[in-house]
């Protein structure tokens, strides 16, 4: 007798709906994503307890007829392909066919639907129909889904807590929200509403709907191409970052997607920028060929793969660099605004109300802010910035004085900066540094003394391996006795007086190289390394000459604005902010 028996459908669907209905986030997600296929412009998500009770998504697309509303809920009924080319062509959010017959059959779920003239209700519960009848015309389409996991009580059992399904449900519905920015959403929780967008079409706006209103102002906006791939969006200043990667937004063609290397290469883009466990928050749209990208890898379609990746890294990590290249990027240290503050709103006209009958207005001087200050939240003008030179990166700052040996005081017309002589430092020695180890010369120093170095057996053994890379580097380096090494010369570019250091540091990065060996990754490791410890320490007085040589140097360098761990090398106080932390702005206009 056989033992193999094909299995009936609704145990199939349970089966699948693992794989597609992993929690309440996956509902929502596949409801959403029909939503968007069917032409919405306008999408609400209501939920009970977090969806634990109730998951709602109401939208005004194209609605259904009763026949499609019955057939949709089979597996493998849909609407978006109809045969295997269309696989390599994909232009919707769905296209398997699963995703409703997987959620009725672990659920009670009340579907109404419409195209205009007469509705249609249907009732499934546990992947068999309850009932269907005609209902009022709404045209567009409401799923109401209830009792979820009702029938597979191990799956509902490891639901997370209330907060952590609404966390997830929220990250989705602001991802989501931020590919369709002409698509309206509202979020709501046991009435309370988490998100609203507008569905301007406006990218800018829906970030601030997200992330406030201080996040978007620091937000710089990104566009570029080459022949297959357009790419735009926004992308942080680097002091707004998180600790988390969640906050890198990829979208291709609309469908919020994760790509690790895409992920990857947009962090790096920030080297040095920002502390290496901080990320930035960027929002990138990309738009390419649907051939190009295979979407049907994983159930979720979240996971893709582009068949010219290393074309789009290059294209992606290129856009951001030389955007973050052409900023200001000193933050600027602004104070809450307080009781006494709240009648001083900061902008060029104030307006104070005096009596129920009686407004003053009070014209506050035009205050000069750094370049990144002047983003505007003119949402359908942003500015265009041109690329400065390097010098102008950095305004010309006076040095004044010098704090706890450590932060020098400088002014200008602007208001007041403080640096960190040791960040500043660091940075000058880093770009010095991989200047000369990115373009070695042959220019030797002999050492008075040659400089022995004893080494264990396998970091002899490695060492001598790599004997040519550091002949190549300016070194002259011959083996001395067991285990040793004996250093003759040196580069040139060695920092005075710290040789011996930086000779040891050099020789241990050799040691401890990678085997998957990238030079420009190990120039720069090394340089950083190198750079910390030839920099001023804190606690050590500058004179004025010294500080203007530094502050000099600093605004040579192709990034100013940090050190090479990301640490910031120069903050600011604007007049602005100086006169409220007094309580002088307006002051003299109040009397």
């Amino acid at each position: 007798m056989s033992k193999i028996k094909i299995m009936d459908e609704i145990l199939a669907n349970k089966i699948a709906a693992g794989e597609v209905v992993e929690r309440c986030a996956s509902v929502v997600k596949e409801l959403v994503e029909n939503s968007i296929d069917a032409n919405s412009s306008e999408i609400k998500i209501e939920l009970k307890e977090a969806g634990t009770s109730l998951i709602k998504v109401t939208d005004n697309g194209i609605g259904m007829d009763k026949e499609d509303a019955i057939l949709s809920f089979n597996r493998h009924a849909t609407s978006k392909i109809k045969d295997e080319s269309d696989l390599y062509n994909i232009n919707t959010l769905g296209f398997r066919g699963e995703a409703l017959a997987s959620i009725a059959s672990v659920s009670n779920v009340v579907l109404k639907t419409s195209q205009g003239e007469v509705g249609t209700l249907v009732n499934i519960k546990g992947g068999k129909i309850i009932k269907v009848e005609n209902t009022e015309a709404r045209k567009g389409t409401i799923f109401e889904i209830t009792e979820l996991f009702y029938n597979t009580p191990a799956r509902l059992k490891h639901l997370k807590s209330l907060y952590t399904e609404l966390s997830s449900i929220t990250e989705y519905v602001n991802k989501i929200a931020l590919s369709h920015p002409e698509i309206r959403f509202t979020l709501i929780n046991n009435g309370n509403t988490i998100l609203k967008t507008d569905g301007s079409n406006n990218l800018l706006k829906t970030i601030s709907s997200i992330y406030g209103m201080d996040v978007a102002r620091k937000m710089l906006e990104i566009n570029n191409e080459d022949d297959d791939y357009i790419i735009n969006g926004f992308i942080s200043l680097p002091e707004v970052n998180r600790a988390g990667r969640n906050h890198i937004i990829t979208l291709v063609n609309g469908r919020v997607v994760r790509n690790q290397e895409l992920n990857r290469i947009i962090n790096d883009s920030y080297h040095s920028y920002k502390p290496d466990n901080r990320y930035p928050i960027v929002v990138i749209n990309i738009e390419l060929d649907p051939s190009l990208v295979d979407v049907n890898i994983h159930p979720t379609k979240m996971d893709i793969k582009f068949s010219k990746l290393e074309e789009l890294l290059d294209l992606v990590k290129k856009t951001i660099v030389n955007k973050l290249n052409k900023q200001t990027l000193i933050p600027v240290i602004e104070q809450p605004i307080n009781d006494f503050d709240t009648e001083l709103i900061i902008e060029e006209k104030v307006e104070v109300i005096e009596s129920k009958e009686e407004k003053k207005v009070i014209e506050l001087p035009k205050i000069e802010k750094p370049k990144y200050e002047e983003i505007t939240l003119d949402f359908d003008n942003q500015i265009k910035e041109e690329e400065p030179k390097y010098e102008e990166r950095l305004p010309l700052l006076y040095p004044v004085g010098l704090v706890h040996g450590t932060y020098i005081v400088c002014q200008n017309e602007i208001g007041m900066y403080l640096i960190d002589q040791h960040a500043a430092k660091e940075r000058v020695n880093y770009e010095l540094f991989l200047d000369r180890l990115s373009n070695p010369v042959k220019d030797k120093i002999p050492l008075l003394l040659p400089l022995t170095i004893e080494l264990s057996n396998n970091e002899y053994i490695i060492l001598k391996e790599n004997f040519e890379f550091l002949n190549n580097m300016g070194f002259d380096i011959e083996e001395f006795g067991i285990n040793s090494v004996i250093i003759k010369s040196h580069p040139i570019w060695l920092t005075k007086g710290f040789e011996d250091l930086q000779i040891r540091k050099i020789i241990e990065a050799v040691i401890n190289k990678e085997k998957n060996f990238d030079l420009s990754k190990f120039n720069d490791h090394l340089s950083a390394t190198l750079a910390c410890k030839a920099s001023i320490k804190a606690n050590t007085n500058l004179s004025i000459n010294e500080m203007e040589e530094l502050i000099n140097d600093l605004r040579k360098c192709h990034n100013p604005f940090n050190c090479p761990h990301g640490r910031p090398t120069v903050i600011t106080f604007t007049k602005y902010e100086l006169e409220k932390m007094f309580k002088r702005s307006g002051f003299e206009s109040l009397k």
